[in-house]
């Protein structure tokens, strides 16, 4: 690609690709408008009519960053042609896995430094296809059917959330030597999750021998 392809429309993406691949090995905090110049040979006011500060970079990065998390988790919880504790299950395991191959990408989105730029930019409560919005309507159609308790499923979905978030950063930020059991500690994690939002029914139902994996996802 030319400079002169990328003053026709293309820097802004190849700046944010820049950028996304250097915070896979570098702390965001290295980022400099000054690398992606370099990285493209573009002068700097090039850079500038895209994003007048780091600042504005950061930002971008955040919304781009959410859209990719938000694709990859949200059609998971939101098929119906799937069990709904599969959904659970593998969007949960995708949270994770997301989380530990981009830890700097998580930390930017999640962690606590860009807080206030996050919620700016984004909101929990979105139910547009954010992840979190999908997690709250699979949590209802639960609900609808029986399978889940009716209580507030907004509240439910925080602390499903806060339990990912938790384990996600456990790992990624080494507070324990976690990292190998990862999948070990996600599976007990997630039937916690399901006995304490199960409905009373179908706990029941697990109970009985033909019904025992009424409950268990496929691994």
């Amino acid at each position: 690609m030319t400079k002169n392809e990328y003053h026709h429309g293309n820097l802004k993406v190849e700046l944010l690709k820049i950028a996304f691949d250097f915070i896979k090995e570098n702390d965001v905090d290295n980022l400099t408008l000054k690398i992606l110049g370099d990285a493209t040979g573009t002068s700097r006011s090039a850079i500038y009519r895209h994003f007048a500060s780091k600042d504005a970079l950061i930002e971008s990065m955040i919304l781009d960053g959410f859209e990719h998390f938000d694709a990859m988790v949200t059609p998971i919880l939101l098929d119906k042609n799937k069990h709904l504790i599969d959904r659970f299950y593998i969007a949960g395991k995708e949270y994770i896995n997301f989380a530990t191959d981009n830890p700097n990408l998580y930390r930017l989105l999640f962690g606590k430094k860009y807080a206030i730029t996050r919620e700016r930019l984004v909101s929990l409560k979105d139910e547009d296809c954010s992840g979190f919005g999908a997690l709250k309507i699979a949590i209802e159609e639960g609900q609808a059917n029986g399978i889940l308790k009716k209580e507030n499923s907004y509240e439910q979905s925080i602390v499903i959330w806060s339990s990912l978030h938790g384990l996600s950063s456990l790992i990624i930020d080494g507070f324990m030597d976690v990292g190998e059991i990862k999948d070990k500690l996600y599976d007990g994690m997630f039937d916690m999750f399901l006995s304490g939002i199960a409905s009373n029914k179908i706990k029941l139902l697990s109970t009985l021998p033909f019904a025992n994996k009424l409950m268990q996802p496929e691994k």
